[in-house]
């Protein structure tokens, strides 16, 4: 799992009908200290997060687990929203 920051959504009218109903989100990941690092992705929710929310994601094919028995053609996938983090 990979911290990251919901800068964005993404609304999409024609898309695969495994990603029916579901919402895209742009994240930017972050590091663990919380600065932004890499480049930013689009990513399917499974828990609800909005924009300005830290948030901690999944790549490759866990990132369908949450929605099973769907096939949802995702590689990236939001599974929490973050509440706290602390790094001693």
């Amino acid at each position: 799992m990979q911290l990251a920051r919901v800068i964005g959504d993404v609304v999409s009218t024609q898309k695969d009908d495994g990603l029916h109903s579901l919402k895209l989100l742009v994240l930017q990941p972050l590091s663990p200290d919380g600065r932004d690092t890499g480049k930013t992705l689009v990513a399917v929710d499974a828990v609800g997060a909005g924009v300005g929310e830290k948030v901690f994601f999944v790549r490759g094919k866990e990132a369908s687990f949450p929605f099973y028995p769907t096939v949802v053609p995702a590689d990236a996938g939001v599974v929490g929203i973050v509440d706290h983090c602390s790094i001693e």
